[in-house]
């Protein structure tokens, strides 16, 4: 990287680390980012609000209007093609909803269950066959016969990536509806969301948002095909004017996909949403990415394009846990997720506390 845009990448680093507490040793954004400092601060006043009996609810509307911008910018959509709800399994039911009775799913294998469990409870129920692939072998088994594609663009588990390129190209040359679950990449990969019918997104992990946010994309052309089961005021045109009575009156755009709010969430939100995207994905990835790389060519390892790095070997977790840093244990492995509060010294001090252990990259 040339001096001038390794400079401008470090301010802006150093920008977004000053909004967020300095917890270098937190190494599993992939379970749980860390709060916006006003963020904190918005949901504490939020609380003292309600507990005084003042609970503001068009204060939290715009809240969250924030954040649907903030979340539209980090997915390359407009904010009339986000959804805003509670978590991402909800909005995976819709997009399996739209597929026919008896139809097919291709799903991957070993997918974290907030994506496959929404698909498996409709296949019972309506007789959807279900094909499970490797991530690397999904998008070559797209075809004519396949309805839907549900598949998360970065693995839970491991950090592994899937060609999202090449599955938006194959998937229109099929006609085959496709959902992405982008929880364990937005805010560190560029996702241009616009490329895929449905998009799903857990706020509380890369976004830093509180638990009880999330987003779903849907584009204008599969708003027909996927469907408002969950139909509510607050996905309403105007929510505040058609709390009472017929006739329906949905929002025109994606928010007709919206579930009521969990209103103090989104005052934590907003701020954490904005920081990142600011930030923006390109200069957040690069610096994951490359912690990541570091520590797995330190442990003898090639490079990846992930933040996610999996180890196997007895006795990690305990070492880590040891050293005060905190890690996951997934799919029978550690795993150590890098972000923007993360440096060199995150690096260095897994490093020490996994030394002598026999350790390898899974």
């Amino acid at each position: 990287m040339p001096d001038d845009a390794a400079a401008s990448a470090d301010a802006v680093l150093a920008q977004v680390r000053g909004a967020f507490p300095a917890l270098p040793l937190h190494l599993d954004a992939a379970t749980a980012g860390l709060p916006a400092e006003a963020g904190r601060r918005a949901m504490h006043d939020a609380i003292d609000r309600w507990a005084a009996g003042d609970l503001d609810p068009l204060l939290h509307d715009e809240q969250l209007a924030r954040s649907r911008h903030a979340a539209a910018a980090l997915l390359g959509v407009p904010a009339s093609d986000v959804a805003a709800g509670t978590g991402a399994s909800p909005f995976v039911a819709l997009a399996v909803a739209a597929v026919p009775d008896g139809g097919t799913v291709l799903v991957a294998d070993g997918e974290f269950t907030s994506v496959l469990f929404p698909v498996l409870s409709e296949a019972r129920r309506r007789g959807l066959q279900v094909h499970s692939r490797p991530v690397e072998q999904l998008v070559e088994a797209v075809a004519a016969d396949v309805d839907l594609v549900c598949v998360s663009a970065v693995q839970s588990a491991d950090g592994r990536r899937i060609d999202l390129d090449a599955l938006a190209a194959t998937a229109a040359a099929h006609d085959t509806l496709t959902l992405v679950d982008a929880t364990q990449a937005a805010g560190w990969t560029t996702i241009d969301a616009g490329r895929f019918d449905m998009t799903v997104t857990g706020g509380y992990k890369w976004l830093c948002c509180p638990r009880g946010t999330a987003f779903a994309t849907v584009r204008p052309s599969a708003r027909e095909r996927i469907p408002t089961l969950m139909a509510n005021w607050y996905a309403g045109e105007n929510p505040w004017a058609s709390c009472y009575g017929t006739p329906l009156r949905q929002a025109a755009d994606a928010r007709r996909y919206d579930l009521s709010p969990a209103w103090i969430c989104w005052a934590g939100a907003a701020p954490a949403l904005e920081a990142i995207a600011e930030a923006g994905p390109d200069v957040l990835g690069r610096h994951g990415i490359g912690l990541a790389n570091d520590l797995r060519r330190r442990l003898g390892a090639g490079p990846a394009g992930s933040a996610i790095v999996a180890l196997r070997g007895d006795g990690i977790a305990e070492a880590l846990a040891a050293a005060g840093i905190r890690a996951a244990g997934r799919a029978g492995r550690t795993r150590i997720s890098f972000h923007f509060w993360n440096d060199g010294t995150s690096v260095d001090a897994a490093l020490a506390a996994l030394d002598g252990l026999a350790v390898e990259v899974a």
